[in-house]
């Protein structure tokens, strides 16, 4: 797993005793868990009583540095081994590497399925319909008489089974572009596949 500079020092900041004490360091790790988790958590995790001594910059930083390791386990499928080792690099004690894999286990089945919901793949477009409207008059009242075609994909997202449509107006030489792009697009894809 690779953590950018700000995530580790955030992390070696929350290792640290002299900043986090056993307390703190419960309920940050805890508070981070239920953001992640929890879509009615708001930043009110961070207001508790045992939290007020922090500094509320150092305390987001390492809220933040907490939540992003978590979800990078998470991503990686990450083992105990995984977690304890680093852990260690980041100067953790045993007391808190323990309670951090244990909280981490806890919530493991509801991390990896809030990580699954989260699409992996574009939208597929199963069907395209389209209408002409002419314009005669703007809100205005000034008069126009031009032609627009508005255009519905009515496309599906194959990881989480929805049917959206998307939808969208254009002039002719719009949709003489949209089409000339898409045959351009399709031709390319001809050559690729014959290859």
């Amino acid at each position: 797993m690779e953590l950018s500079e700000y995530v580790q020092k955030g992390f070696q900041m929350l290792a640290d005793p002299g900043s986090f004490d056993s307390n703190a360091f419960t309920l940050l790790l805890r508070a981070a868990f239920q953001s992640l988790l929890d879509a009615q958590a708001d930043e009110a995790v961070l207001d508790h009583p045992d939290l007020k001594h922090i500094d509320p910059v150092v305390l987001k930083h390492c809220h933040t540095a907490a939540a992003t390791y978590i979800l990078e386990a998470g991503k990686h499928r990450a083992d105990k081994s995984t977690l304890s080792t680093y852990l260690e690099d980041c100067k953790f004690d045993k007391e808190r590497i323990e309670l951090f894999c244990t909280e981490y286990q806890n919530n493991k089945n509801s991390l990896e399925i809030l990580l699954g919901s989260i699409g992996r793949s574009l939208p597929h477009i199963t069907d395209v319909s389209w209408r002409l409207e002419y314009q005669i008059k703007t809100n205005q009242l000034h008069k126009m008489y031009r032609p627009a075609y508005l255009v519905t994909l009515n496309v599906e997202n194959a990881d989480s089974r929805t049917y959206p449509e998307i939808s969208f107006s254009c002039n002719m030489e719009q949709l003489q572009d949209l089409v000339g792009k898409l045959k351009d697009a399709s031709k390319s894809l001809e050559r690729a596949t014959q290859l």
